[in-house]
């Protein structure tokens, strides 16, 4: 469990990320959480679903890495092999604090952004420094910064389309068996996708209220994404050396 800690340019000023070993958090993830504003740059990859939090019952979008709990086919040799590194792996190992951790951020109204102290990418050494000798942020802490701002506003992003989704009827539960080619095969299950004949079955005013709210290009992007499962299957299949 990640240990949370706030950063502040006074104790932490010689604090240094190997930005290499962040990478590590999503060697053994299957499901990676995704925002809207990184939906292009996913599709063209990974397999988008949508899927149920587990401690809040809430329906969330993810990019799909594997066809089982702690399998991640784009972690390969020690190392990231997907062309796009989701936002939830780029932050890390930093995440948005609360504010009540410190009076003069909450004063402020700013975020307390947080390391976890429990992270491999944590380095003494030979690392990103996230501040420079007079306390100024780096180059490195202000991208870390923008992922986390990123994130936050996508989130609001997501909430918004998935009511929509729901109070529209458009989730339907994904049925998909895969066969690999040594035959094994598994189900899919846990997952929602767009029902694409209730979406074609709208009405004009719907489907344009639905383009006013600039939710329809995500629409279709999680639809077309599903198609990157032949590419899952295809590393699947490499991996168990068909």
């Amino acid at each position: 469990m990640a240990q949370l800690v706030a950063i502040d340019n006074k104790n932490h000023l010689n604090l240094k990320v190997d930005a290499a070993k962040a990478e590590l958090h999503g060697a053994g993830l299957h499901l990676v959480p995704a925002v809207m504003a990184e939906f292009t740059s996913m599709a063209v990859q990974y397999p988008l679903v949508i899927t149920k939090n587990a401690d809040t019952g809430q329906f969330v979008v993810a990019a799909m890495l594997g066809f089982e709990s702690g399998e991640n086919l784009f972690w390969r040799g020690g190392q990231w092999q997907g062309l796009y590194l989701p936002l939830q792996i780029r932050r890390q190992p930093f995440f948005v604090g609360n504010p009540e951790q410190n009076s003069e951020q909450k004063v402020a109204g700013d975020y307390v952004v947080c390391f976890d102290s429990e992270s491999p990418a944590i380095v003494s050494n030979d690392g990103q420094a996230l501040f420079s000798e007079d306390g100024v942020d780096t180059e490195y802490f202000q991208q870390a910064k923008y992922c986390l701002a990123q994130l936050l506003e996508g989130e609001l992003a997501n909430k918004k389309l998935l009511e929509q989704l729901q109070s529209m009827e458009l989730l339907q539960v994904m049925q998909m068996e895969v066969t690999f080619a040594n035959q094994q095969s598994t189900t899919l299950n846990g997952l929602y996708t767009i029902d694409t004949e209730k979406l074609a079955a709208l009405s004009a005013e719907k489907i344009a209220s639905l383009h006013k709210a600039g939710l329809l290009q995500a629409i279709y992007t999680l639809i077309t994404s599903l198609g990157q499962i032949h590419h899952l299957i295809d590393l699947k299949n490499k991996q168990l050396g068909c």
